[in-house]
């Protein structure tokens, strides 16, 4: 091999490592992990953030299905004390969140032990109502919010102008 195609296949390796990483940030390859001690107990929540690039979140998804709020790897909670989800004892560990968009602007918030493209009712440990609201302002990554309020745990998702947000707290 010449020095002449050394370089041209140099140059074409970093052209095409260059056009995927910016096409993997565009898909939800940046990871955000909001965390908050909630009851006493340390919670962690991991998801990609993927882009909008001028979708719809709202009309991404049909009645029945359920979302997995982020990109790449599964959104996941882990919290060193169990959680109580809709009246349901979460064991502390690590388990996978989902939305669920169960009809037209009625949501809920599930914690699984399947991600979404293999997700099942039998998968379902755990699920809570989620309000939706609507913003003014359009965020253009996922962002997904953890916080305490009055004692409970609060996670807040935000993709273009959709809101969504759930509770649950520290099991006793």
């Amino acid at each position: 091999m010449t020095k002449l195609n050394r370089l041209l296949t140099v140059a074409i390796a970093i052209t095409l490592f260059t056009i995927m990483a910016r096409t993997g940030l565009a898909h939800g390859e940046e990871r955000g992990q909001p965390k908050a001690t909630i009851g006493g107990a340390r919670v962690t929540i991991d998801y990609g953030r993927p882009m909008l690039q001028g979708r719809d979140p709202l009309k991404l998804l049909q009645p029945g299905q359920v979302w997995r709020m982020g990109a790449s790897a599964p959104t996941t909670i882990e919290s060193d004390k169990d959680l109580e989800i809709g009246g349901t004892r979460v064991p502390k560990g690590k388990h996978i969140l989902l939305a669920h968009l169960v009809e037209p602007g009625k949501w809920t918030l599930i914690v699984s032990s399947k991600p979404w493209n293999q997700y099942d009712e039998g998968a379902k440990i755990a699920e809570t109502p989620m309000t939706l609201a609507d913003a003014p302002d359009s965020v253009e990554a996922v962002t997904i919010q953890l916080s305490e309020k009055d004692g409970a745990g609060v996670i807040e998702i935000a993709w273009g102008k959709m809101r969504l947000s759930g509770s649950f707290k520290a099991a006793e």
